[in-house]
């Protein structure tokens, strides 16, 4: 049984940095892809950034050059850097992991993004 644990969340000033990290309990390299989701009050879920077992890594436009998502396949860990925040980036961020026909997610983590 996969177990996804996720950290970092909190509240930061507009321009702030925060960065979440999602703790896998096996080995990252074999599942298929892992990212971070988001969901506002009142919103569906979103993706906002995702990285595959070989690296390739894709944002949703409203990130690109604030966000950056790496991780450490010693640790088995997926972290999401979160740069120059904005109030609209408020919202639970869940980790994700996909691998053959399953998929689970962390427990969420909330950002809160105000002065």
């Amino acid at each position: 049984q996969v177990q996804l644990v996720e950290s970092g969340g909190g509240l930061v000033q507009p321009g702030g940095s925060l960065r979440l990290s999602c703790a896998a309990s096996r080995n990252i390299l074999s599942i298929n892809a892992m990212g971070w989701y988001r969901q506002a009050p009142g919103q569906q879920r979103e993706l906002v950034a995702g990285i595959s077992s070989v690296g390739i890594i894709a944002y949703t436009d409203s990130v690109k050059g604030r966000f950056t998502i790496s991780r450490d396949i010693v640790k088995n860990t997926v972290y999401l850097q979160m740069n120059s925040l904005k109030p609209e980036d408020t919202a639970v961020y869940y980790c994700n992991a996909v691998w053959g026909t399953s998929a689970l997610w962390g427990q969420g983590t909330q950002v809160t993004v105000s002065a």
